[in-house]
Order: C-alpha cells, then structure tokens, then sequence
C-alpha cells in the first residue's frame, strides 16, 4: 500500500487512465487519498509567503490569506468524501507528505517544481501555474487542471451513489471564510456534488466568470485570477462583453514589503551542502516541524474517531498546533542564512514522527 500512497509517484496519472467502468469504490478512496495530498501540498508555499508579509495586514496579505483558508476547507472536504465512502485518510505518514522543492503529488504537471520561499513574482508565478483552470478566461492555458482529476472523482461518485455512507464526517463552521468554506457532513450525492463545486470554482471560477461564486466578500476572484492579479500588478477587470473579455489593466496592485525568506533547499537547511543551522535556528526549525506533524497527526485521528465529541477535540487541538506554527515560521524569517546574499530561513514543513 505505501507504494500507491507515495507522494512522488505517478499515481494520480495512473488513476485518470482508468477506464469509467473500473472506476469503483477502491479507485475513489485512492483518487481521495491523492486529492488530499494534492491539497496539503499547496499549504505550505501559500502560508510561506503569506507569512512573509510585512506587516502582517493589507489587501494582499488578506488576498493570500482568504485563499489559505479555502485551502484548508478543500483539504478537509476531500477527507470528508473520503471517509463517508469508508476510507481512513492517511496524512501523519512520510511517504505522503509534501516534499519541497518538488512536483505535486501523483504526476500531477510533472514540469511544475513547487518551492517554499517568501512572497515573490516567481512564487506568485507557481501558485497561478497550480491553480490553472482548463480554460482561463484571462490568458492562455498551458496545463490540463487540478479541476478535471475532480471532475473524475464527481463522475465515479455519480455512477456509485450508493457507496456515500455519512461515516467519520468533520464538522466545523467557517461562513466567515466564505460561503461554501464550512466543514458539513456529507451524507448524500448532492452533499457531495456541492463539495466538489466548492473545490473547483474556488480554484478556477466558473467557465463563465473569474469570480469565485462561493466568497467570503463579494466581489471576490478565484484563486487562479487572484495569484495573476498580484504578479501582474493590476485588477482583473471586463472590458467588453458578449462575448466577455478580461483583461489585467484595472488599477494598480503594489507588492508589499516582505521579509526576505529564501529558497528552501532539498532535504532542508542543513542538507549537504548549506551551511547548518545554528542551535537557536535549528531549535525554531525543528519547532515548526513538530507542530506541523502533529497537525497533520490530529486531523488524520480526527477523522478516525468513534464519536463526534472526540473527533471534535482532535479537530481543535490540529487547528492549535496550525495557529502556533506562525510564530516560530515568522522567526525564522528574521535570522539570515550564512552565505545568502542577505536571505533569510523559513519553514520546512518536513514530517517528523512525534
């Protein structure tokens, strides 16, 4: 089984070659188990470059940090379709967490490399590339998107609706994240339809519009149209209609001051080759990484709880260990790497076993 679950694999690949008729019950908790890496992994480069910010307030700082919060709704409505189909998410694992720098899980754009560094062009190039819809209204596509591998998953629910069970759900209310952004149980196929629309239209609007149907405040973009506002400089804004064009010259978007995190390196700061970490520096390095772990630790025994009351305390206890991670990851944003040029360390998000 660790085989099919490791992260740098072509199984997500593999898995959309498959015929619809073999698409079954095990087919979707594999396709699940995948989609939620493929969530995970796009938390640490985000929360990395929001953590960069400074000071920690403005229009793009909220950007970024209403599209980490959608983020951590779509991880935990995958984990929902997957346990009400009667899977047991597997986060707490080294062989499915992200590994920075690297590709996205299952061969997912397998040209894409997905860094951890602070809020730069070319980290704002990557989160657009991750977020591509199939067919931007704005600009050319270059990728098949995130969006069709859950617009398969929708399809094999739709042929088995009778494998949806309501088992092992999560609850938590986040309407003030945005309107689909709650952690409901899913308990039937329209549960699960509106999920997946939740999932996709965050990401990539809808093929009519840019416009994230499903927002915190409204107006507010998908998150593909987001990240290309920030690189560009300038709103996304209509300037004609029937037929509807978009284009990137509305006003402009200034870049905000950031603290100058650098590039993480392969294996970590102190892999073979850097410079490694002073005591203090190690010690918030190594801070960042227990915390996540047992993040990850948390949700995934939140899921596997008997009862609703137990799940809920695992659930909060993983949000805690998610809040205490800023503080150490902002740290190490002030301390600079020897040798840099005046870069500084950031967060590894590397698994440990706690």
């Amino acid at each position: 089984m660790t085989s099919l679950l490791e992260y740098r694999s072509n199984r997500i690949v593999e898995l959309m070659e498959e015929p619809a008729e073999r698409r079954d019950a095990d087919w979707l908790k594999e396709s699940l188990q995948q989609a939620m890496m493929l969530e995970l992994a796009t938390l640490p480069p985000y929360l990395s470059a929001m953590w960069s910010i400074e000071p920690q307030s403005g229009d793009v700082f909220q950007a970024i940090r209403r599209i980490v919060f959608d983020e951590m709704s779509h991880l935990g409505l995958a984990g929902n379709m997957l346990t009400t189909i009667g899977g047991v998410p597997r986060l707490g694992d080294v062989h499915t967490v992200p590994k920075y720098p690297g590709q996205l899980p299952g061969g997912v754009r397998p040209s894409l490399k997905v860094f951890l560094s602070g809020l730069t062009k070319e980290s704002l190039e990557l989160f657009a590339k991750i977020e591509e819809p199939d067919d931007p209204i704005a600009e050319a596509r270059s990728h098949t998107s995130i969006g069709a591998f859950y617009t398969a998953i929708l399809e094999a629910f739709q042929d088995h609706p009778e494998l949806i069970t309501g088992a092992h759900q999560l609850e938590r209310r986040m309407e003030h994240h945005g309107a689909g952004n709650s952690l409901a149980p899913l308990t039937s196929l329209a549960d699960v339809e509106a999920a997946v629309d939740v999932i996709k239209e965050q990401g990539e609007g809808t093929s009519a519009s840019p416009e994230n149907p499903h927002a915190g405040q409204s107006p507010e973009l998908a998150h593909f149209y987001v990240f290309r506002e920030l690189f560009h400089g300038r709103k996304l804004v209509k300037v004609a209609e029937n037929p509807d064009r978009w284009e990137f010259t509305g006003d402009p978007i200034a870049m905000p001051g950031t603290r100058p995190m650098g590039t993480v390196p392969e294996g970590g700061w102190g892999a073979p080759g850097h410079p490694a970490p002073d005591a203090e520096t190690q010690t918030l390095l190594d801070k960042v990484n227990q915390k996540y772990s047992q993040m990850l630790d948390l949700l995934e025994r939140a899921w596997k709880a008997e009862d609703t009351t137990t799940a809920e305390g695992f659930l909060d206890d993983a949000v805690g260990e998610m809040v205490g991670l800023k503080g150490p990851a902002r740290l190490l944003m002030l301390r600079e790497v020897p040798g840099g040029g005046g870069k500084t360390y950031g967060p590894e998000f590397r698994y440990v076993e706690t």
